[in-house]
């Protein structure tokens, strides 16, 4: 019998077992722990983030150069597949560092690149605002030319890992101008960086997505990142790697569902015998696996096609494409889940449940299905169907 794990190298097998064995013996013991505490201890997190190193999966989207690891995006996809089976986003203690800062400068590197992919930094990306989210022209964030820099004035929301990070990637508009978006190095001790709240969510992740609010904060010109300007295109470049990476782990995250469904189902026993072999429950299970297999041949082939093409644009539609389709394939997957545990479905301290909360998110963040669906509609009027069905 063929599967997809059979049409692997031998070196992406192994990278996929090894992402595997970490998930399900160094994240998972974890799991309930931090649900019960809506997060980990400091102790806990420097444990794990001392085994992300020495299992050589830091940084795993950046040159070994930089102190990366050097994965194509297939390769993260396979590693990222395998940590999205983990509840409660313990995956991102699987530190990978934002995409755009391969773009820094020699200086930002060995300041904070290298740093933070060698474990001992952490950066934040802060882009959305009160009313910016899915329309980035809309942010108010300034940074005004002053003596010694720029004075960055603005609030930014849900600014992930906010709350461990110890510099923020900042979104701000050049003296205010719409035409130069620009992405600087904050480091959140400096004078004027605030964090005002940390909102609580339905799930209960690792880390917090806290509101920062930035005045008056000064920043020298050696802390822009790229070029004044080119704030969106490094944004969208983000994009392509995030959403690939939520795609993937969506996909595991479904598969670590559909499983737990059907070990329950074949040993609940109702009516004089399993539930699977009620044709309700079989049904629901055939069409999960069905829903998982057209995820994961999508996200396969497009991180095959992503990691050997530099299209930009064109990765750019590609990637909204399978963040849509997995995001929302498992929604439906852990909503079947948890309908077939019945009561331990709705249980916290079960897995499914968990997916179930976690998962939902994959819907919103990093845009929302409506964008990647105008994305994808906007790419159909410009360049035809060839780019999604031949």
């Amino acid at each position: 019998m063929s599967t997809f794990k059979d049409t692997l190298s031998r070196e992406h097998q192994e990278l996929q077992e090894k992402a595997r064995q970490f998930a399900e013996t160094i994240l998972m013991p974890y799991e309930l722990e931090c649900e019960e505490n809506d997060g980990l201890s400091p102790e806990v997190l420097q444990k794990l983030n001392q085994a992300v190193i020495d299992w050589e999966l830091n940084a795993i989207n950046h040159t070994k150069e930089d102190g990366g690891q050097g994965l194509t995006i297939f390769e993260q996809m396979l590693v990222n597949e395998e940590l999205g089976k983990v509840t409660n986003a313990i995956w991102d203690v699987v530190f990978q560092p934002a995409y755009p800062l391969r773009f820094a400068t020699q200086q930002q590197k060995e300041e904070y690149v290298i740093p933070t992919n060698q474990g001992k930094r952490r950066d934040a990306y802060a882009i959305t605002e009160e009313f910016a989210g899915s329309d980035p022209n809309r942010c108010t964030t300034i940074a005004e030319k002053c003596d010694g820099g720029y004075r960055i004035n603005g609030e930014k929301w849900f600014v992930t890992v906010g709350d461990v990070a110890d510099y923020i990637l900042v979104h701000a508009l050049v003296d205010g101008d719409p035409e130069k978006p620009t992405v600087f190095f904050v480091d959140k001790n400096l004078p004027g960086v605030k964090m005002t709240r940390v909102p609580k969510f339905t799930h209960h992740f690792v880390y917090e997505h806290p509101e920062f609010v930035f005045e008056d904060v000064v920043v020298d010109e050696t802390k822009i990142l790229g070029q004044i300007g080119e704030g969106f295109d490094l944004t969208k470049d983000w994009f392509v790697e995030a959403r690939l990476g939520i795609a993937a782990r969506c996909v595991g995250g479904a598969t670590r569902a559909l499983e737990t469904a059907n070990a329950f189902a074949s040993e609940r026993v109702q009516f004089g015998k399993s539930i699977r072999d009620h044709q309700a429950i079989e049904f629901m299970l055939a069409d999960m696996a069905l829903e998982i297999m057209a995820a994961k041949s999508m996200l396969y082939r497009l991180c095959w096609d992503v990691s050997n093409k530099s299209d930009r644009k064109i990765n750019h539609a590609r990637a909204s494409a399978a963040k849509l389709y997995c995001s929302e394939m498992v929604g439906r997957v852990c909503d079947k889940a948890v309908q077939i545990l019945g009561g331990r479905g709705y249980m916290r301290e079960n897995p499914v449940e968990r997916l179930w909360r976690d998962t939902r998110v994959d819907r919103i963040w990093e845009g929302t299905s409506e964008i990647q669906r105008v994305i994808t509609g906007n790419q159909i009027k410009k360049r035809g169907l060839d780019l999604y069905i031949y």
